[in-house]
């Protein structure tokens, strides 16, 4: 329960640092016109991928529906009723690279869609491990907090271009600003976008350790799931997903891997491995496991 109240607690905090970018970039601006229409346009956007997102994300993954006969989908229901989840459509996508990801509106409206490159490379429990994460993004209405972050996030963005486009003119209108209020204006250009995406990649971040902690749970052996991220970390690697950058997120190890130390780290949509295994199973286990594989 600890750790569950503070992965949501800095989601909070994260989702409440966009919206505070927000108030910042409005009070410099200070046009409600150009806000509301930001705010209007982002909403529309995101909310329509988060009604129609699942179709396009199976559509763009030649996935096909699987039922009782396959054994991923009798796997998915048993640990769906762990869960205390209703049943979601199970789905395959023919990609060799080995990937997994859930989408759908709620618990009554959810799909999970596995490839068959990661139906080769797992064993049965590993695989379980896989599906019980993926059931607790849809437990945790992960997608919904996606969608949420992204629409925050485009608000900004849009922010920036009426800024951009409006000459820098902020409350004053054509009246000549200060030096200062120059600076300001290219700060807002810039950086408050490039912001925005650090913030939204840190929520999609802090959802994967939680996802991985109640996917533990559900599956009932964290080490499950730890094999199998570190089997689909360096296959995913390897292995080019056919699929639009936008899915990255959705994914449950990042296709393109930038999940280091670097800086390029801050644009990752998930954590790096080291840490997601540390989250798992503690950090005195992974040299352990490390040796063990």
């Amino acid at each position: 329960m600890g750790d569950k109240f503070i992965n949501n607690f800095k989601t909070v905090l994260l989702l409440g640092g966009l919206s505070g970018v927000i108030l910042a970039a409005g009070a410099l601006m200070g046009g409600r016109t150009g806000i509301t229409i930001a705010v209007f346009i982002a909403i529309a956007t995101n909310f329509a991928t988060y009604f129609y997102g699942a179709k396009l994300a199976l559509m763009s993954m030649k996935a096909q529906e699987v039922g009782p006969d396959h054994y991923l989908y009798r796997m998915t229901q048993d640990l769906a009723q762990r869960a205390n989840l209703p049943m979601p459509k199970v789905y395959v996508s023919p990609q060799p690279a080995p990937n997994a990801f859930a989408a759908g509106r709620g618990h009554n409206a959810s799909v999970v869609c596995a490839t068959e490159g990661l139906l080769r490379l797992l064993d049965r429990d590993e695989l379980a491990g896989v599906m019980a994460h993926e059931l607790a993004h849809i437990k945790h209405r992960d997608i919904l907090i996606s969608t949420i972050a992204a629409t925050l996030a485009t608000v900004i963005s849009y922010l920036g271009y009426v800024f951009m486009f409006s000459g820098g003119s902020g409350r004053n209108g054509g009246e000549a600003q200060s030096p200062f209020a120059a600076v300001g204006a290219i700060l807002m250009i810039v950086l408050a976008p490039v912001a925005a995406i650090i913030i939204q990649m840190a929520i999609s971040r802090q959802r994967e350790y939680a996802a991985d902690t109640e996917g533990a749970a559900i599956c009932g052996n964290p080490l499950y799931l730890a094999r199998a991220l570190e089997k689909v970390h360096h296959g995913a690697s390897r292995v080019p997903l056919d699929a639009p950058q936008s899915m990255n997120a959705m994914m449950i190890a990042e296709p393109m891997n930038l999940s280091g130390k670097s800086f390029a780290g801050l644009f990752s949509t998930h954590p790096p491995l080291e840490k997601r295994l540390m989250n798992l199973i503690g950090q005195e286990s992974v040299g352990a496991f490390g040796r063990a594989r």
